[in-house]
């Protein structure tokens, strides 16, 4: 694809701060070396058992690639969704996540200090979108009306419902929008609390696996909500070479998934509530030979994020338009010629 070959220049950059800053200030955590020295602290959200953030602390890759820069990943158990963790980067709890465009202009409308340094086209499309109690009566997204939808709200679940309903012709007022997390939405759909649930990943896999009835997916929707490294635009403008180093470690993973994709499954465990088996095991794997490896964001990128962004302007969910330049952090102009030509690659590098 054209951005991944010939990288335009993108649409926010920062006015130029000081390169390969060795001690830490307001940004992440600095803690003592056995030198004296200060360790740069990076918070990452955990991978959990799958993906390419659980092989990369599995086998060590991130603290491998920031060692030479005086920093370290501290990696911190979360919530699955960026919606809910929202606090937790107010807070300085957590300095690193994927994600999606969805939350980040929710986060935003809210004050939340988070940018998106690298974005990629999002593979399996057919891993989020909205399903139905199977003794609902509904079989549509025209059959909403009236109903109680659990959402998370200002992300992904609400940007999905809203589409839906946008395409369906359907009045956003007519359905019941309920804001739930993930863990909270799955909780009310298995008791019958609500009629039906936009929900994406392992969660939406596990419900259509029990009988929920598919309305729609996010790849029939024609989403354009795309997978995103975001971070704490503190950190990112403290110690940008440590951002854009473990970025170029995980575009790395992201590669070798594609070609290794069952090494990127079942990481710590093959057993437990993590775990997948059969069908669910064999459909991560297949996503996972379609990952595209993220990249500093470009003008495409830019167009689909205001699209996400409209949405949930003209129903109300967040006040005003954010346009490419409130969201996107482009690293390169802060960090080496060198660093900066090893993020911005091709496709397939």
């Amino acid at each position: 694809m054209t951005r991944f070959a010939e990288p335009v220049r993108r649409l926010a950059v920062l006015a130029v701060a000081p390169m390969l800053m060795m001690a830490a200030a307001c940004g992440g955590d600095a803690e003592g070396d056995a030198s004296g020295g200060q360790t740069f602290v990076l918070k990452v959200t955990d991978g959990a058992n799958a993906g390419p953030l659980a092989v990369g602390k599995r086998d060590g890759s991130f603290d491998e690639a920031l060692a030479p820069l005086g920093a370290r990943v501290e990696w911190v158990e979360a919530a699955p969704s960026v919606s809910a963790n929202l606090k937790l980067f107010s807070t300085g709890e957590l300095d690193v996540s994927e994600g999606a465009f969805s939350p980040v202009v929710g986060a935003l409308s809210k004050d939340v200090d988070l940018r998106i340094v690298a974005a990629a086209e999002q593979g399996g499309q057919d891993q989020s979108g909205i399903i139905a109690r199977p003794d609902s009566g509904i079989d549509s997204v025209e059959d909403l009306e009236g109903k109680r939808v659990a959402v998370n709200p200002a992300a992904k679940g609400e940007y999905l419902t809203l589409l839906a309903l946008e395409q369906a012709g359907v009045s956003v007022d007519s359905v019941d929008r309920v804001p739930l997390q993930i863990k909270d939405g799955a909780s009310a759909f298995s008791t019958g609390q609500v009629d039906a649930w936009a929900s994406f990943n392992a969660p939406y896999q596990e419900a259509k696996a029990n009988g929920a009835v598919e309305l729609v997916s996010e790849g029939d929707l024609g989403s354009q909500d795309r997978k995103v490294l975001l971070v704490r635009g503190s950190v990112a403008e403290e110690r940008p070479d440590v951002v854009a180093a473990f970025l170029e470690t995980l575009q790395d993973l992201v590669i070798r998934q594609v070609s290794e994709p069952e090494d990127f499954q079942n990481v710590f465990t093959t057993t437990g509530p993590t775990a997948l088996t059969g069908t669910r095991l064999e459909d991560a794997i297949a996503v996972g030979r379609q990952a595209l490896p993220p990249v500093p964001p470009g003008e495409d990128d830019a167009a689909a994020l205001e699209e996400v962004s409209r949405v949930f302007t003209e129903y109300g969910v967040t006040p005003d338009q954010l346009s490419a330049q409130d969201v996107f952090l482009d690293l390169r102009p802060l960090i080496s010629p060198e660093q900066a030509a090893r993020i911005d690659r091709g496709e397939g590098q």
